[in-house]
């Protein structure tokens, strides 16, 4: 058997046979020209390197299909996932009560399948709230740990290819929650959800929240005026007043550690805006604050060091042991590019992060629709469009045999880069093109964004 990691977490155990009818069940349907070669049968057993070289072959050809935009996205390949994570937790399908947390603290209680994919989840929650259709796309589920003093830390956006219910308690920690929140960066969008009573609750218990947990910057006197708007419950105009904030819109990450401006300087990072904002206290115990446009990230990537487990939990979200680590190319000026490191356990909700903040400004550069774009009916099933889907992070496959060093590569969405005229610059860690996730908002940056 193999464990697939999907975020440095246990999603599920899988042999090489069910691998193989995943494989044979592509080229069915797509053809064998679509789908990457798979690892042969041997007829004898397999020796311990053949074992390693064997999961090695098959890791990569999980990668390969999960960032192939058909393969990966399909449904195929997505409900094998959600199968394998199911009979990996041992958890029947049967009906159960689930509860989704607002920003405000309230539960929803929705009856689902212990089966349920993430979209029938979110779908039952917006039918529970009476959110109309149209605006249920732009809200997302996503999976939080609560922290000491009451905020949240966010764990990842809840993907197609899992069963939300089974996530949440594989973890066996009731730290860990399920929150619905809004999922777009741009507040111009706000006007959409703020159309109707309930979207326009959503998004005033968010930012009330957002407020109280200190993530949007306040001053006594914005403080005055906004305490004056609750208690007139004038929403709206709440709403309108924070969107004038500083932070406003923004998700705040727990503290962590950078490479920039030098090595080990302690960070907090948020994002929104288009950008990575930096809060970062140098070792002379100074603060120093800068920003991060996503339109200057030439690329960035992932990669993780993921301990092997054997036991049923396979480890959880947060763990110090798994090092995690974000680190985009940054056009510092009109002709040098630097890479920038993060070492978050959360490095792969940056990186969902600033792939659905490209996916916004390609959206918006083309003269598309957001509100068109976020959902779609696909053969009598409402998803996502491919645009505005979240970073594809492939499994990681590990064999249970603990001889093998416990180090592997995690990267998003992988893509080829195009350098724009710009040379390589080389990186302290030596890892391939392919390992680099491409973002093609920079294709469009020009002098003036300098």
């Amino acid at each position: 058997a193999y464990n697939i990691h999907v975020n440095g977490v246990l999603h599920c155990r899988v042999r090489y046979s069910q691998l193989l009818g995943l494989h044979e069940q592509l080229r069915k349907e797509y053809g064998a020209n679509v789908v990457p070669a798979f690892p042969p049968k041997k007829i004898f057993t397999l020796t311990p390197a053949e074992v390693e070289q064997r999961r090695e072959q098959l890791e990569k050809y999980m990668q390969a299909v999960r960032q192939d935009p058909t393969l990966g996205g399909s449904e195929t390949f997505n409900s094998f996932l959600r199968k394998a994570q199911q009979e990996t937790q041992q958890i029947p399908t049967e009906e159960v009560v689930l509860e989704v947390l607002l920003s405000n603290g309230q539960k929803v209680k929705v009856s689902i399948l212990t089966s349920d994919q993430t979209e029938d989840v979110l779908e039952a929650v917006a039918s529970k709230l009476d959110l109309p259709d149209d605006l249920v796309g732009y809200f997302s589920l996503f999976l939080v740990r609560r922290t000491k003093d009451g905020a949240f830390s966010f764990v990842r956006k809840l993907q197609e290819f899992e069963l939300p219910y089974v996530s949440v308690t594989s973890l066996h920690n009731p730290e860990f929650q399920i929150i619905l929140r809004k999922s777009y960066w741009d507040s111009a969008y706000d006007d959409d959800v703020m159309e109707h009573r309930v979207g326009l609750n959503l998004l005033y218990a968010q930012t009330v929240s957002d407020i109280e947990h200190g993530w949007i910057l306040v001053n006594k006197e914005q403080h005055r005026q906004l305490k004056s708007l609750q208690e007139k419950v004038s929403k709206k105009e709440f709403i309108r007043l924070a969107q004038t904030l500083k932070y406003y819109g923004y998700l705040k990450f727990d503290p962590c550690v950078t490479d920039f401006p030098e090595k080990g300087c302690h960070v907090v990072v948020s994002a929104g805006n288009n950008e990575l904002n930096f809060q970062v206290r140098l070792p002379n115990e100074q603060i120093k604050e800068g920003s991060f446009k996503v339109t200057r990230m030439r690329c960035w990537r992932v990669t993780s060091s993921v301990p092997m487990s054997n036991g049923p939990s396979g480890g959880s979200p947060g763990k110090s042991e798994v090092k995690l680590e974000l680190a985009f190319e940054y056009l510092m000026s009109k002709d040098r590019l630097q890479w920038v490191t993060i070492t978050s356990p959360q490095a792969i909700m940056l990186s969902i992060c600033l792939q659905s903040m490209v996916d916004e400004l390609m959206v918006k550069k083309s003269g598309g629709s957001i509100r068109k774009m976020f959902r779609r009916r696909v053969n009598g099933a409402l998803r996502r469009s491919d645009s505005q889907q979240a970073v594809k992070s492939p499994p990681l496959l590990d064999s249970p045999d603990a001889s093998w060093e416990p180090m592997a590569k995690l990267s998003s969405k992988l893509t080829s880069v195009s350098l724009r005229g710009i040379s390589h610059s080389s990186s302290a860690n030596d890892v391939g093109a392919n390992d680099f996730h491409g973002n093609y908002a920079f294709e469009g940056i020009g002098d003036e964004d300098l």
